[in-house]
Formats: C-alpha cells, structure tokens, sequence
C-alpha cells in the first residue's frame, strides 16, 4: 500500500510539472516518466510469473510486454475502425506528432482508451489464471504470444468491448465500442465549435 501511495504521487508530480513545462521535450519528459511509473504499479496487481521490470515493445521482450503491445495494436485497429464511420481523418492528429502513412489519430484516442481495455484485458486474463507462460514463444528476438495465447486475448477483448455501462450523458446501457466513436463524434463537435472536447473520464 505505502508503494501504491508513493507511485501515485509520482503521478501526481508528474502531472503538475506538465502544467509548468515550457517546451514540447519537457512535457514529453513528464508523460514518459509517469507512464514508467504507471506500470510499475502492475506489480502491485499481477502474479510474479508477469513481473514487469520495464516497459520494452521493439520487440516485446517478456509475456507481460507480449501482452501489452498485442492489445495495444488491437484497440489501435478497433479505434481506427470506429474512426472510419466519421468524418474524422485518422491521420490528422492532436496530441502525437502527424507523420506520413501513420494513423495518429488513433494513438491520441488509444491513450485515453488502453488503462480502460486493454489493461483491464491484461489483468483479468493473468489475475484469472486464463493465460499462463505456455501461452507464450520466443520468436526474432522477442516473446509474443503463441496462436493459443491469441486467441484467448482476442476472445477477452471482444467480450470487454461488448460490455456496456450506464452512460451518464445519454441516460441509457451503451457498450465500450460505442464510447469509443462516441469519442470521435465528441472531437467533431469540438471541429464545429458545438461544444468544447473533454476526453472521456471513468465514473466508475
């Protein structure tokens, strides 16, 4: 608890030296230094077998890293796919920096959308005993997961996605798929000065 305490001020510090930084390097310094510290709190929550020692994606060099890249790339694809029912252009971006022949916009939207799912996904499939270290192979240098392993991802992400809460503003159940584009169409709103864009923010 007394480490928990202690990360969450780290985040907390972080986050106010953001609101003090006066170039593109420094605030990318304080995001880089909070997300660090953002899972390293997964040992708080997870088995020692998926201990995570650092975050490393090029390639993923243990199970925890496999899993954690494999999801991110899934809401990245499901995020674009909602994306391509708008209006919006998914390389026009707000927060990453635009690049030729890379989808952005969909990183900006992952970042809000990953603690939500994809780590949701992670922790529920370890902390269940649903994925073990056989789900896993060593392959060009890196670890991923093996076709089994993927497929027990993929099925729990899709039932995450198909989850539904009761959405404050609309009055009624809707799944988290639908609070993904309902996120796109807040952006256009904000475009069309309609009304001002807030990312969306867990109630629960």
């Amino acid at each position: 608890q007394s480490v928990w305490h202690y990360q969450s001020g780290d985040i907390i510090y972080f986050n106010e030296n953001a609101g003090k930084a006066k170039t593109i390097s420094e605030l990318m310094g304080c995001e880089g230094r909070a997300k660090e510290t953002y899972y390293q709190a997964f040992n708080l929550i997870l088995n020692e077998a998926f201990y995570l020692e650092k975050r490393e994606k090029r390639p993923p060099s243990n199970p925890i890293n496999a899993l954690i890249s494999f999801g991110n790339s899934l809401i990245y694809t499901t995020i674009l796919s909602e994306i391509y029912k708008t209006q919006l252009n998914p390389t026009i971006s707000y927060l990453h920096e635009p690049r030729e022949r890379r989808f952005s916009l969909c990183l900006d939207l992952a970042e809000i959308f990953k603690p939500l799912i994809v780590d949701a996904v992670i922790f529920r499939l370890i902390n269940n005993n649903m994925i073990k270290i056989d789900d896993f192979e060593k392959s060009l240098g890196g670890c991923y997961l093996n076709e089994n392993g993927r497929k027990k991802f993929i099925e729990s992400f899709d039932a995450k996605l198909e989850t539904t809460i009761k959405h404050r503003k609309l009055k009624r159940k809707v799944s988290y798929r639908t609070i993904l584009r309902l996120e796109c169409y807040k952006l256009i709103k904000h475009l069309l000065n309609d009304e001002t864009y807030f990312p969306f923010k867990a109630w629960w």
